[in-house]
């Protein structure tokens, strides 16, 4: 269980932001000096160097994002200019792709985050239209992989969900944080078109997906499995697409349908947790948002009390819940995480979007007079930052092109690389866990300071630190 300390302020974590903001710099342009994009898109370090994997194309926008929130943090032009001319001449190719259900981390880590900059004052405003019209077509495009399902009483009209790359039968928890894009092409006002000019409203489909989500991704304690513990979720969900009906939970990067893979549980609360930010400061609420609002506030405070009582003492979980090697490590829950241990890895970027999940939750809640929880989440969010922004977590070595070490991708596949005299992958980096701990030391370091935070939709003002 994640043991939080209640006196950690977010200044108490600069002079750490600080560091990992110098460490940053350099490995982005390592990584610029050497990547080859004819190799496709770097995915995770082996050895220290990143290096790709064919699966899916999804983490290309991470890494000229993760750019431009390095010029957002420290005010250096030259990593705004790096990452506005990737983008505008390698992510074009992505706003089309139908075939992933990945628009989300894509697109709104590039366009988006290049958009807030220049709403802010940051960047020229020569490149808005571009981005509004890529944010426009990434959405319509991620609204297209739709498979309807049987409604529910606690569904909107509209029923079903964003499928993922696996075909219309799969439902990912991970892509309830892709539905950035459909809310950002909505609000600039676009809308899905089909045969005999079929207007379909994007925002009817992300409330749909979200609320398919947190009914069936996302378990409560309600006697709905054997395995039915509050606040876990399943990977994937399976639905038959003839007829629209559940079947049955799975997974392809976690243990068993019936255990949590702890990436899995962080983009959930992430997700959820971005969303009811967003639906706070819709400025036209449409009856979706209103019908399903509830239903992700009680997800949201799900997953965000089950990922405290699972992740170690410092806040980093095992890569899953039911990994059978923890069985060899009874009282794992009780210390902090052992990234080198013997049996299994754990996994720093989990802990990197947990994090900042649970920071932004915790300042929802409080917004909402729900003050002792939302102080428990954020101090949670907190806590756990702190150990990713130090060593053994903060990559010190400037050899290694990563900056957050003990990351894996998918471990029932062996594909994390094991270093020579360890047991279990451990050591190495992903751009998901690099980008979102930037995104995370970025939101602490914009609560030190009293300044807005970033939203995938612009800044969330008024939310200067309250240590009450």
């Amino acid at each position: 269980m994640l043991r939080i300390d209640d006196g950690l302020t977010p200044s108490d974590l600069l002079s750490q932001i600080h560091r990992l903001w110098d460490l940053s710099a350099a490995k982005i342009v390592s990584l610029e000096e050497s990547w080859n994009p004819a190799n496709g898109a770097p995915v995770f370090t082996v050895a220290g160097r990143y290096t790709s994997r064919g699966w899916t194309d999804w983490t290309e926008g991470f890494q000229y994002g993760s750019a431009l929130l390095q010029y957002e943090a420290t005010g250096e032009r030259r990593f705004l200019e790096l990452g506005r001319s990737r983008i505008m001449k390698r992510m074009p190719q992505h706003l089309t792709h139908f075939g992933v259900h990945d628009h989300g981390f894509h697109i709104i880590s590039t366009y988006g985050n290049l958009r807030r900059l220049i709403l802010a004052g940051a960047a020229s405003d020569g490149d808005l239209d571009v981005c509004e019209t890529a944010l426009r077509v990434s959405g319509a495009v991620q609204a297209h992989r739709w498979t309807p399902i049987v409604p529910h009483d606690d569904l909107p009209v509209q029923c079903g969900y964003i499928h993922s790359f696996n075909g219309p039968h799969s439902l990912f928890v991970d892509t309830i944080r892709s539905l950035r894009s459909l809310a950002v092409a909505h609000v600039l006002g676009q809308t899905l078109k089909r045969e005999q000019d079929e207007h379909i409203s994007l925002m009817d489909r992300l409330c749909a997906h979200a609320a398919a989500t947190a009914r069936y991704s996302v378990y409560y304690g309600e006697g709905r499995d054997i395995y039915d513990v509050r606040g876990r979720t399943a990977h994937e969900c399976l639905f038959n697409p003839t007829n629209g009906t559940y079947r049955c939970p799975s997974t392809q990067q976690g243990y068993s349908p019936f255990s949590t893979w702890t990436r899995g549980l962080a983009w959930a609360m992430c997700g959820f947790a971005e969303q009811l930010d967003f639906f706070e400061r819709a400025q036209q609420r449409t009856p979706a948002m209103d019908a399903v609002e509830s239903l992700i506030l009680k997800a949201a405070r799900a997953t965000c009390d089950y990922y405290t009582d699972i992740a170690a003492a410092d806040g980093v979980p095992y890569w899953d819940t039911g990994a059978p090697g923890l069985t060899r490590m009874p009282d794992w829950p009780h210390r902090p995480a052992e990234p080198c241990n013997l049996w299994e890895p754990v996994d720093s970027s989990a802990a990197a979007i947990a994090a900042q999940a649970l920071i932004r939750f915790g300042l929802y809640e409080q917004r909402h007079g729900k003050q002792a929880a939302g102080r428990r989440y954020l101090q949670a969010g907190l806590t756990t930052a702190r150990t990713l922004f130090s060593p053994p977590y903060l990559s010190e070595d400037p050899a290694h092109q990563g900056l957050i070490l003990h990351s894996v991708y998918h471990r029932p596949n062996g594909w994390d690389y094991v270093p020579a005299n360890c047991n279990v992958p451990c050591g190495e980096s992903s751009m998901w866990g690099d980008y979102h701990a930037r995104e995370l030391a970025l939101i602490v370091q914009r609560l030190a300071e009293g300044e807005p935070l970033p939203t995938f939709f612009g800044s969330i003002s008024g939310t200067a630190w309250n240590s009450e």
